[in-house]
């Protein structure tokens, strides 16, 4: 939290800022590692699973754009049984079992949900599965608008310190901290969604040199 002065040279906390800070740039579809299901940007994402990650990318931010177009024709559970409808980001997404995770929900009512993802020394989904999930709690949230057919949205996310903000449509639609394990994962951003069926429209992510080497483009499980 910053300080700022006050008259008679008495410091005051300032209010955080619900504001969007990070420089975002937009991904090219050559840079966009496609590691389950099919995608690319300005494509219409069909599948009922797909997972993706923006290589190079620095993964402490990301948007994506999107029009919503339904549920997908056909219905995939994930490892742990539960058939969700759901799009989002990954950020710092060392790997698919070591990641944070800012998903845009439709059941049982649309809301953001956040969790990270903790499985130290574990990489693929054969190691970990659905393991190290937690739910995040807000300390600041609002409502999330229904998703209707045709409707184009940008859920964005960033992470400052350990405070994690995600906007939808340029409104503040969660806050909330972060444990401090997740100083410990660093990776690139990416996208993920489950049985909904999506124009790509955009996905921005900012550039620059990772704290560790970005992963290679390899198929994975669902997760």
């Amino acid at each position: 939290m910053s300080i700022m002065a006050c008259g008679g040279g008495k410091q005051i906390e300032a209010a955080p800022s619900d504001k969007p800070v990070a420089k975002l740039e937009p991904i090219i579809k050559d840079a966009l590692c496609v590691t389950k299901g099919a995608a690319a940007i300005g494509a219409k994402i069909t599948e009922p699973t797909m997972r993706a990650v923006a290589l190079g990318s620095s993964g402490d931010a990301a948007s994506i754009t999107f029009t919503f177009r339904g549920d997908t024709g056909s219905v995939r559970e994930l490892a742990s049984g539960q058939a969700r409808r759901q799009l989002g980001l990954k950020l710092r997404a060392q790997n698919g079992c070591n990641l944070v995770y800012v998903m845009w929900r439709l059941d049982p009512k649309p809301k953001l949900d956040v969790s990270i993802k903790l499985n130290p020394g574990k990489q693929t989904h054969k190691d970990c599965g659905a393991d190290g999930y937690t739910r995040l709690k807000p300390t600041k949230s609002a409502p999330v608008p229904d998703l209707e057919p045709g409707g184009t949205h940008t859920l964005r996310a960033e992470i400052t310190g350990d405070e994690l903000l995600a906007w939808i449509d340029d409104q503040l639609a969660w806050r909330g901290v972060l444990p401090e394990t997740a100083r410990s994962i660093s990776g690139p951003a990416g996208l993920r969604s489950d049985n909904l069926m999506f124009d790509l429209v955009a996905f921005s992510a900012p550039a620059g040199v990772l704290k560790q080497p970005a992963p290679k483009c390899v198929a994975e499980e669902s997760d």
